[in-house]
């Protein structure tokens, strides 16, 4: 079986979870037997694939099964060329309006005419993948006319091997000490960065965010006065070449995010074995349980009392720690490749369902 696995614009996105969702795709499929393309380009570029198209060869590559992960007018092309030549669409929603909004400059506004472009985009396709229950929910709401199923995006634990020997150098290049509270992605409003730093400042721990940020005009007017005049015991790193470091300096995950549709860095974050504090949002029930492996708050006084807790508590951080590692195998990318494979040959079949 020859699957095309695109995403479009993906030198843009590869500091994104969208990007690390379609690498963690690819490297799932590389544990079977799948034969993977990732442009659908025959020229690998607009002048390549226009040249090919004049010597008669057509645009489009040959495959059997179209996964695509991005929303795009590229993708679109996919979608319009897998309907003429009869080439099942499998098209991966990791974007939601909800998801959407309190991200960049404007996102907000932007949500509700996104919605409306999901609702049509998503329904061309065979199936929808989504990365979890929650999200499936969303995207019926819509509603999507098309078969949806939820599957993890994974962990990549191979790329996590060794974070442990980069903790001190990590922690001595951001000047980090005792127990520190991190974040690790994007710097978003919608991620929780106010309540990351209000907690800061009603406590003494030192906090970190490893991520990028925006600091010009597309950025939000709350990450650009957070970003700009941090709390004292607040770092905001930037882009971090290897995000190992990140895990390695940090000691409790504090993630109080808004609106996720699954969240890898929280599974990420669980592989190190580091206890982990959440917002008590709808997408972790399905994944995550209360005082076995997270602690799950509502309230910036919960997340307050959680931290305390566990900087109280080192048997706590190392049982939570514990138990989340054997949460984040569950999601182990063999797993995520045969998950995948069956897919494929489901569509392929037609026998692809609304279950």
């Amino acid at each position: 079986m020859r699957v095309l696995n695109y995403l479009e614009l993906a030198e843009r996105l590869d500091r994104s979870g969208i990007g690390t969702a379609a690498d963690q795709q690819r490297a799932a499929l590389a544990t079977t037997d799948v034969s993977v393309v990732t442009s659908p380009w025959r020229g690998e570029s607009p002048v390549g694939t226009a040249a090919a198209a004049l010597r008669g060869r057509g645009a489009f590559r040959d495959y059997d099964v179209a996964h695509c992960n991005m929303i795009g007018p590229g993708t679109v092309a996919v979608a319009r060329h897998a309907a003429r030549t009869d080439t099942p669409l499998v098209l991966h929603a990791h974007v939601t309006a909800e998801d959407f909004a309190e991200s960049f400059r404007g996102s907000t506004y932007l949500a509700g005419p996104l919605g409306r472009y999901l609702r049509w985009f998503y329904s061309q396709a065979d199936l929808v993948l989504c990365p979890s229950a929650y999200t499936k929910r969303i995207l019926e709401a819509y509603p999507i006319d098309a078969p949806i199923q939820p599957i993890t995006n994974g962990v990549d634990t191979a790329s996590l091997a060794g974070f442990e020997d980069l903790r001190e150098e990590y922690r001595e290049r951001f000047d980090l000490d005792g127990l520190v509270v991190f974040s690790v992605g994007n710097v978003f409003e919608r991620k929780g960065l106010t309540t990351f730093c209000r907690l800061a400042e009603e406590t003494e721990y030192e906090f970190a965010w490893f991520g990028p940020y925006d600091s010009g005009p597309q950025a939000s007017e709350t990450v650009r006065r957070w970003t700009k005049n941090p709390p004292a015991n607040v770092t905001f790193t930037g882009w971090v070449d290897d995000k190992r470091g990140a895990f390695a300096a940090g000691d409790v995950y504090c993630f109080p995010t808004k609106a996720e549709n699954q969240g890898i860095a929280v599974l990420e974050a669980m592989a190190c074995g580091k206890p982990v504090v959440l917002r008590d949002i709808p997408v972790f029930e399905e994944f995550y349980t209360h005082g076995h492996d997270c602690l799950k708050c509502e309230t910036r006084a919960e997340f307050r009392e959680a931290l305390d807790r566990l900087a109280d508590d080192p048997d706590l951080r190392e049982r939570l720690g514990a138990n989340a590692k054997e949460t984040a195998a569950e999601h182990s990318l063999e797993r995520v490749g045969e998950k995948l494979v069956d897919t494929y040959e489901r569509v392929l079949d037609e026998e692809v369902t609304n279950d």
